[in-house]
């Protein structure tokens, strides 16, 4: 039975923003390489969690692909449509099928809008029904979100932290995307709601057939929703894997010292397992380290670790993994 082709796949992406100087004469100083050389798949109805320190490309990484932010080389292609080749037009209509929800709602919806105008907009903009059905359409929204339609005539101050990420999933629902990317959708909520968010989140997956990218920092919110995790290094992507697999047989030592960091609720079990520390602070993605970027801070470096940049090889079951050291630690 021959593989289903991938709703979204990135060749070889990278982001690099360039550094000038200078007041009249702006001379090229470095690049600050944010994304460097990304390789990713999504599947359909796939949830795919995307994790990392602060400060390794994650956010970058959805934007580009979003097309926010210019791809310096490589292919984004969604359902067939390559949109780094892509004229303006084929990818301002590609994006009907390709929504994002930003980290902080309060920063992302206009304050000015109330939350009927704000679902609406988009609806007349790709005129996905006769304005007539809009009302309707908008009051199925908020109720799939769990918000009552009486309150689409409000403004997002009105309401709480959860309820505007609510108001900011139902505007990425609007146009029945094909595929979302949530940015830290929780990051800034209380604990009781980032697990009703959620939910939500993983219920419309099964429900709408949906695809998502869901990026956070916090492994343990990303083993509850994701089918497969993928750790991000400066700019890369060290290990890749089924989500169980990622957190109970971590093989990448960056990701054994993410795993390592998430709290255990039982006292005694916390008090006496062992955590691992990384020595220093990452590295600067404008001057890289030489061969594998986690070398200087890895406790299994050795001098072949400086010299060539490891690729991502796929292992048993379904693991990829980019450690020119693996199967010895």
């Amino acid at each position: 039975m021959p593989v289903p082709a991938p709703i979204l796949q990135l060749t070889d992406v990278k982001t690099h923003f360039p550094i000038a100087e200078g007041f009249l004469i702006k001379r090229h100083t470095g690049t600050v390489k944010a994304v460097d050389g990304v390789n990713l798949t999504l599947a359909r109805g796939e949830v795919l969690g995307l994790v990392g320190e602060s400060g390794c490309g994650k956010s970058t990484l959805a934007r580009t692909i979003l097309q926010l932010v210019p791809t310096t080389s490589g292919t984004i292609i969604l359902e067939g449509k390559n949109l780094t080749a892509g004229s303006t037009a084929e990818v301002l209509d590609a994006r009907r099928h390709l929504q994002m929800v930003f980290q902080d709602p309060y920063a992302s919806l206009n304050p000015r809008m109330t939350v009927f105008a704000t679902l609406a907009e988009p609806m007349a903009v790709h005129k996905i029904c006769p304005a007539s059905e809009i009302p309707a359409r908008v009051a199925e929204l908020m109720t799939t979100v769990g918000l009552a339609p009486r309150f689409m005539q409000k403004y997002p101050h009105e309401f709480s932290g959860g309820q505007r990420q609510r108001i900011a999933i139902a505007r990425a629902l609007a146009l029945q995307p094909r595929v979302i990317i949530a940015d830290e959708p929780v990051s800034a909520l209380d604990v009781s709601i980032q697990a009703q968010i959620l939910n939500l989140l993983a219920s419309l997956v099964k429900k709408m057939g949906l695809s998502l990218i869901f990026i956070a920092h916090d492994l343990s919110v990303v083993k509850h929703i994701s089918d497969r995790i993928a750790v991000m290094y400066l700019g890369k992507i060290v290990e890749l894997g089924n989500a169980v697999d990622v957190i109970e047989r971590p093989l990448h030592p960056y990701t054994r010292a993410l795993i390592s960091a998430i709290p255990t609720p039982n006292p005694d079990v916390e008090r006496a397992r062992q955590r691992i520390v990384l020595a220093g602070d990452p590295p600067s993605p404008v001057n890289p380290p030489s061969g594998c970027a986690f070398h200087p801070r890895c406790a299994y470096a050795q001098e072949r670790c400086k010299l060539s940049v490891p690729p991502l090889l796929a292992t048993a079951n379904a693991r990829e993994i980019a450690c020119v050291r693996l199967g010895e630690i």
